[in-house]
């Protein structure tokens, strides 16, 4: 428990970007207290299920009927399993409502999802930054590339990001620590692919928070490819708040963390316009505190970030703190996706590969580029992996006896899926809201939820589904097919928006620095911050935006502009 009231800078959330704050302000000498809602997780002894195999979970790491009861949001998808039960946030506490179904899945502890994020880590481009005006869409971002890609350096550098340079201007290049191999049949399309359309459609490796050489200055190895990583990794060999910003920002000594500590609002004084603070409550005693700070850096999800806001000054202003330009809460985008292709590939039978990779492969966007127009807006991206099939593969001929064990025990066709990432446009009507009936554990008011997609992500599906069917069949692949799943806003678990950066005060909620209009003591620089959502995954933008807000908030408070 902290011991002092007053720090020079609060963060609230410990997942992604609230570890890079704490780093970041840490690191420039001030003294900051991070505050989480949920349960400490220890670097290395808090992993329980890191050295575990599938037989040494009583139900063989599928979701047992009880804890399908206790999650019935969780339970749509795949994050809902023994392995990874007891790292997501406890629905019976915490419900919200569904106007519009979304699949809001949240992990409330230190790290949050950064111990269980994909680790797929892109840059967005220029393109990605401009399109919003070029086109007409929602308001234009308030930066561009050129603003965040030192940043994006920074990051990346500290990071340890695995990939490949390829010198695309869609998706631009990094510092990069050498790739996760493609295998073999992966490079065989990837070169087929090449030469089918001409250079104009690509099969990179996936560049991913996975590192592939040791940082022995953050006591990190380099990754075993146990392929286990949402599990905590012993080895530190991915990126997350435990393995990297969170020992980084311990070493200072300016860091107190405080978990259990779920913060109720932002306090505001009206007549100064700037915050003051934070006031939680204890979430194991159920005592209410305040502490005090010059900066608030919230960071604790893109739409608790936003709850917390509009369950701020209310006094003031009726939506809240953030509220003036009638835009908080609103343009929620996630990522859609689960449709693509898969098919079988010949002629490898005699090749195999190494060990458990943690990536695959990434085809990066290629539709509305280059002068091309096809009947939606902007564009996706894909991920995906080759394989061979293993004893889990359907036999119809055989079910049991010894032809059987020994079919099994030998490694089946070669097979190669992907899916695609779609972008989500900013919709205004796409919002989240307080409720006015339903209450967590604490009495607050949950978060009323209304999304769905347009008609441009339904035309944006089209395309996502047959490209993949061309790109397989280009790729040498036969036996292709279709796939496509159930899919809803917040399955991708890229929930973005609500308190977007814009240039105007009457059309934004945050600057180009990612500070309040209202507030600009307050930053926000989680998922919330986003003015689009591009169709590649976030996190590495967020941890750029942060970096880049935190250097901004310490010189501000060197000059007194704070």
């Amino acid at each position: 428990m902290a011991d002092n009231t007053h720090y020079d800078a609060i963060v609230v959330g410990s997942g992604i970007s609230g570890g890079w704050a704490a780093k970041e302000l840490t690191e420039r000498g001030l003294k900051v207290l991070m505050l989480e809602r949920g349960r400490n997780i220890e670097h290395l002894t808090d992993y329980v299920n890191a050295e575990k195999e599938a037989w040494d979970y009583p139900h063989r790491g599928t979701a047992t009927v009880e804890m399908k009861r206790q999650h019935p949001v969780l339970q749509r998808d795949y994050p809902l399993n023994e392995p990874t039960n007891g790292m997501w946030a406890n629905e019976q506490d915490n419900p919200y409502v569904e106007t519009k179904r979304f699949d809001w899945f949240r992990g409330y502890h230190v790290g949050g999802r950064s111990l269980m994020w994909g680790r797929h880590s892109y840059r967005l481009s220029d393109i990605d930054f401009e399109a919003n005006q070029k086109e007409g869409i929602a308001i234009d971002w308030p930066i561009r590339y050129a603003d965040l890609a030192p940043w994006y350096d920074h990051v990346e550098q500290f990071a340890g990001i695995s990939g490949s340079n390829e010198g695309l201007d869609v998706l631009p290049d990094g510092q990069f620590l050498p790739p996760i191999p493609l295998n073999i049949v992966e490079k065989d399309v990837a070169a087929r692919i090449q030469q089918a359309f001409g250079g104009k459609r690509h099969l990179i490796n996936s560049r991913v928070a996975n590192i592939t050489e040791p940082k022995p200055e953050q006591n990190r190895a380099n990754c075993q490819y146990r392929n286990k990583c949402w599990l905590g990794c012993p080895y530190g060999a991915y990126f997350s708040t435990q393995s990297a910003t969170l020992p980084a920002a311990m070493a200072t000594g300016n860091l107190t963390l405080r978990p259990f500590s779920i913060v109720r609002q932002v306090m505001y004084d009206r007549d100064a316009g700037r915050a003051t603070g934070v006031e939680i409550i204890d979430a194991e005693n159920n005592q209410t505190y305040e502490y005090t700070a010059n900066v608030v850096f919230l960071n604790a999800s893109a739409f608790n970030s936003t709850w917390l806001l509009m369950n701020s000054a209310t006094d003031v202003w009726e939506g809240g703190l953030g509220s003036a330009s009638g835009e908080l809460g609103h343009n929620v985008m996630d990522h859609h996706f689960r449709v693509g292709a898969e098919g079988r590939i010949e002629g490898f039978d005699d090749k195999y590969y190494f060990g458990r990779r943690p990536a695959g492969f990434y085809v990066p966007r290629f539709r509305n580029l280059d002068g091309e127009e096809r009947p939606y807006l902007r564009g996706f991206g894909y991920q995906g992996s080759a394989s061979r099939e293993g004893w889990r593969r359907e036999i119809a001929e055989l079910n049991i006896g010894k032809d059987f064990k020994e079919l099994i025990s030998k490694p089946g066709d070669w097979r190669i899926g992907m899916t695609a990432f779609g972008e989500m446009l900013p919709y205004h009507e796409n919002r989240i809201a307080l409720s006015d009936t339903v209450t967590d554990k604490w009495g607050m008011p949950v978060l009323d939820i209304s999304v769905e997609l347009g008609e441009n992500e339904r035309e944006m599906r089209k395309d996502m589904q047959q490209d993949a069917v061309d790109l397989f069949e280009a790729g040498g692949a036969v036996d292709v097919r279709p796939t496509e799943s159930d899919y809803a806003p917040g399955m991708g678990i890229h929930e973005m928006g609500t308190a977007r950066m814009g240039r105007d005060a009457a059309t934004s909620v945050l600057n180009g620095n990612n500070q309040l209009w209202d507030a600009p003591n307050v930053y926000v620089t989680d998922g919330a911050c986003m003015t689009s959502s591009s169709c590649v995954n976030p996190s590495l933008t967020y941890m750029a935006l942060t970096a880049r807000a935190a250097a901004h908030a310490v010189e501000s408070l060197k000059n007194g502009d704070l």
